[in-house]
């Protein structure tokens, strides 16, 4: 095939199959300017159109986030002051519980010293109520015995109850006379 191109070019010595004739020049040339005349008019504003359209939205994209990123920002400020005054006023009431508490205690007792002091008082008024009926209680038979014995000693019965108290009284108070003398000396009773 080469053959038959070199042969063919050295019969046609003035054109050269290298070069396309005129008017495929001129026709390409026409349709070439066309092309890019439509493009240059129609295409090109459309594309620079979008682009400017694809532009301004991820400008104004960027801009939400941006916005969105100083709202997060002060939303994560706004957080952590309020976490830091809930942690400032929980350990402010945590401790005004703790002073509540320790007053509470503080008045629980003084109320069970004052209960305690009321009810020791009541149990010694009450102890020395039994000791005096006790103590009566043990005079009158202690006297009872006394006469009884006293009778059966004598071989008489005392009849008169004025001179029989008399006596028994006179003898229980000599009686703790003697024991009151006996704790006072040291050493002395048993």
């Amino acid at each position: 095939m080469l053959n038959a191109l070199v042969t063919l070019a050295a019969e046609d010595a003035e054109h050269n199959p290298l070069l396309p004739a005129v008017y495929d020049i001129v026709w390409s040339a026409v349709c070439f300017v066309l092309i890019l005349i439509v493009a240059w008019k129609v295409a090109l504003p459309k594309v620079a159109k979008m682009l400017d359209e694809r532009s301004a939205a991820i400008e104004g994209n960027i801009a939400k986030a941006d916005e969105a990123q100083k709202q997060a920002e002060a939303a994560l400020e706004e957080y952590t002051r309020q976490l830091a005054e809930a942690r400032t006023e929980a350990g402010e009431i945590r401790e005004a519980a703790r002073e509540d508490g320790k007053k509470i205690v503080a008045e629980a007792k003084d109320a069970a010293t004052v209960e305690a002091t009321r009810v020791t008082a009541s149990a010694q008024a009450q102890i020395e109520a039994e000791r005096q009926s006790t103590l009566v209680a043990l005079r009158s038979e202690v006297g009872t015995l006394a006469i009884d014995l006293a009778g059966g000693v004598v071989g008489e019965t005392l009849s008169d109850d004025a001179r029989a108290n008399a006596v028994v009284d006179r003898f229980l108070a000599d009686l703790e006379a003697s024991d009151l003398r006996q704790a006072q000396v040291p050493g002395g009773g048993a």
